[in-house]
């Protein structure tokens, strides 16, 4: 797996919208501020057009004029990070018209996005062989910085190897477009991780037990991950032959059935023979819902039972913030102990 040259004051960070971008307020004024932020930090931001514009179909502009910038700002060798404008829902049609082949003979840059923003992360990890990073948009950057942005940039700095989990975490309803410009998240919902673990033959939530796996981290939002898969870009199973996995998974607007069939046809296509373990984030809409007996919980670990490998569940990855910024492609050590999580990556 490549990894990025870590970036240092001086340097170019692109601000691009291959899905949607800032047009609007308050994401206007968020990414403006957010260019101060890293302009202060000593870095020099040039912000793509794609990010002030808003005359596409579910994304910012055309998926055509979206991919091109983002190839431009990736091949330019002055341009040393790019950071996603936003999520959002068709970026799919985007990276239809990204060139991989090239991706992958150039030199090796740092990504960073969320959500939608996966039909890059994870591609670029097994189309391209390049670790980036699933980690906060543009909007997030703005002052004050947070621990999830230091941590981003400390990783994309060469400083940060080590994540950690957060003791709370902010109400679902609570992205950024729904905050003011100077604020940041309330952190006021009380995190309780649920553990699982192969014991005899079966898998059993446990508690006060630690819980280790190793192995290559891959995955990002499960609605997206299951539009690729089978198309063009799916390249997994050749991309984790011989590689044990960590797969890290967060669902955005799959209900309990949709995130057990998107489970079903990840294993199905034969993604998962290979794992180590399962990080398994906070879910947005099956947050708390059941469906016909089929929850957040059993939607996941009775398919993955066979496997007998530790999941870890409503993890700090995913839509309901704060989360763990994770370098997809980068080999880690996950531990978990009495309602913590630890990750050490390799990048």
């Amino acid at each position: 797996m490549r990894i990025p040259d870590y970036i240092q004051p001086g340097d170019i960070i692109a601000f691009s919208a291959p899905s949607c971008g800032c047009a609007s307020e308050p994401a206007l004024s968020m990414m403006h501020d957010a260019k101060r932020v890293l302009e202060e930090r000593g870095y020099k931001v040039v912000i793509g057009k794609t990010c002030y514009l808003e005359d596409g179909k579910g994304i910012a502009t055309d998926p055509r004029v979206a991919a091109k910038e983002l190839m431009d700002f990736y091949l330019d060798p002055e341009v040393k990070a790019i950071i996603a404008a936003g999520g959002g829902e068709l970026m799919c049609e985007t990276i239809s018209y990204v060139d991989f082949k090239k991706l992958k003979k150039s030199k090796p840059k740092w990504y960073v996005g969320i959500s939608d923003n996966t039909n890059m992360v994870f591609t670029l990890a097994t189309l391209c062989h390049t670790a980036a990073i699933y980690g906060p948009v543009v909007p997030d950057f703005r002052f004050p910085l947070t621990r999830r942005e230091e941590d981003t940039l400390g990783i994309m700095e060469g400083k940060i190897k080590k994540v950690y989990g957060y003791e709370k975490y902010a109400s679902p309803d609570k992205g950024y477009l729904n905050l003011a410009q100077n604020e940041k998240y309330h952190l006021d919902q009380p995190k309780i991780l649920h553990n699982y673990l192969p014991i005899n033959k079966s898998i059993k939530e446990v508690y006060n037990m630690p819980i280790n796996m190793k192995g290559v981290l891959m995955g990002g939002c499960l609605d997206v991950l299951v539009n690729l898969c089978g198309t063009r870009f799916d390249e997994v199973k050749k991309a984790i032959k011989h590689k044990k996995i960590i797969w890290v998974l967060e669902a955005c607007d799959l209900t309990p059935m949709g995130i057990r069939r998107a489970i079903w046809e990840l294993d199905e296509a034969g993604w998962f023979k290979t794992a180590s373990g399962f990080v398994i984030g906070r879910p947005l809409a099956a947050s708390n819902k059941e469906m016909m007996g089929v929850n957040q919980y059993n939607a996941v670990y009775e398919l993955l039972e066979k496997y007998h490998v530790p999941i870890i569940m409503d993890t700090d990855v995913g839509h309901i913030n704060p989360n763990m910024p994770l370098v997809i492609g980068a080999y880690a050590y996950v531990s978990s102990y009495n309602n913590t999580i630890e990750v050490k990556m390799d990048c």
